[in-house]
């Protein structure tokens, strides 16, 4: 089985229902891992936002974004762009995707790649 999760919530609007949103797509992707699935975890919109919020030691999800971490693809440069996040992702190690070209845009991560290839998709 191969599953993208899609992280967009946003961790400044300071809710618990973004912590439980990339709480429970953290939590999808080291399931999917433990069963062996291919698995992909990308950040687009203001999720882009988390990798630097993730990172952090004192982060209530840092340890398991941690043990996820070697499945995470990317995040897309455009919405880091829109965010302010494109040097907080870069920092993070986290690689800036621009798979998609977008008129207006420094590229998108490309979410129609995994939908066309057949990945089941979960969006938080």
């Amino acid at each position: 089985m191969k599953t993208a999760i899609v992280i967009m919530s946003d961790p400044k609007n300071g809710s618990e229902e973004a912590l439980g949103r990339v709480f429970n797509a953290l939590a999808l992707a080291s399931e999917c891992k433990q069963k062996g699935d291919e698995v992909a975890v990308v950040f687009n919109d203001t999720g882009t936002r988390w990798p630097a919020e993730l990172s952090k030691l004192s982060h209530p999800a840092n340890g398991l974004y941690n043990s996820v971490r070697d499945v995470v693809q990317g995040s897309s440069c455009g919405c880091a762009d829109v965010f302010g996040a494109t040097e907080s992702v870069e920092s993070c190690g986290v690689s800036l995707k621009k798979d998609h070209a977008l008129t207006g845009t420094s590229g998108l991560l490309s979410l129609r790649r995994h939908v066309s290839e057949g990945w089941n998709t979960v969006v938080f």
